[in-house]
């Protein structure tokens, strides 16, 4: 019998620092992990991938913070030679980077289009790569998209649109390291109260998804808070490792499809 469970599990995260990713490296040591490697992406996230790597020693795993611009597939290379060389093979291997256009396609520009789809799409192309050469067999693989990949709406043309690649990686991915026995799955969170979310946003479309859910008026914000979030990773990278190979949508913490 395989043990699914957390216990003596070495985590890479990418964009582990701070927020959700941040949040996930502190829950999964304090629910067993033995080690995590946590990336930032420039030195303005240092402290805050420092103060993470003491959270998560302090609850008693090992810890490292490794930094990248994770936009070419060389530094994604790096990145799991530099984590393996620190803590080990990984058995769970989590990506949250992202960045966030909200803007009509008939205003964006190339080089818009083109970071956007370095950073949401290339770097998780290469992630789930890089997770396919070095997780250890039976591991966890999981990605964050967005739960705009279920929704009809304008302006997230260049988010969306390059969040959405990486529901096909993730179905080819299960099926070609299913093999070894690895899971690798999608969540999608819906509008989350962090600092990824406000600056694209104006005063009108913040009020708006602080009222849109049925169940928004029961949150602390109204939005999706990152303590709902963790739960539904923390599953997908244990006991959730049957639903490969599926994308999750999550709006104000609740599933959605």
């Amino acid at each position: 019998m395989v043990d699914h469970s957390l216990k003596g599990k070495t985590v890479l995260i990418a964009g582990g620092a701070k927020n959700l990713g941040g949040l996930i490296a502190r829950d999964l040591a304090e629910h067993g992990a033995k080690a995590v490697a946590v990336h930032y992406n420039s030195v303005a996230s240092k402290a805050e991938a420092d103060a993470t790597v003491a959270a998560v020693q302090a609850a008693g795993a090992k810890a490292v913070a490794l930094q990248a611009n994770l936009t070419s597939a060389g530094s994604m290379e790096k990145l799991f030679a530099d984590a393996i060389a620190a803590v080990g093979r990984p058995d769970i291997a989590i990506n949250t980077v992202g960045k966030v256009l909200k803007k009509p396609i008939v205003e964006i520009s190339e080089a818009e289009y083109d970071e956007m789809s370095a950073v949401n799409a290339k770097s998780a192309f290469f992630f789930l790569k890089e997770a396919g050469k070095h997780v250890n067999d039976n591991g966890k693989v999981c990605t964050l998209v967005t739960s705009l990949l279920g929704a009809f709406t304008p302006f997230y043309a260049a988010y969306a649109g390059t969040k959405a690649p990486v529901e096909h990686f993730t179905r080819a991915a299960a099926k070609e390291f299913g093999e070894r026995g690895i899971s690798v799955t999608a969540i999608g969170p819906g509008p989350m109260d962090t600092p990824f979310f406000y600056p694209a946003e104006g005063a009108d479309a913040v009020a708006y998804h602080k009222t849109a859910a049925a169940l928004s008026k029961f949150t602390k914000t109204g939005l999706t808070h990152i303590e709902d979030i963790v739960p539904y990773i923390r599953f997908m990278v244990s006991d959730g490792w049957w639903m490969t190979g599926q994308t999750i949508l999550v709006n104000g913490g609740y599933t959605t499809k």
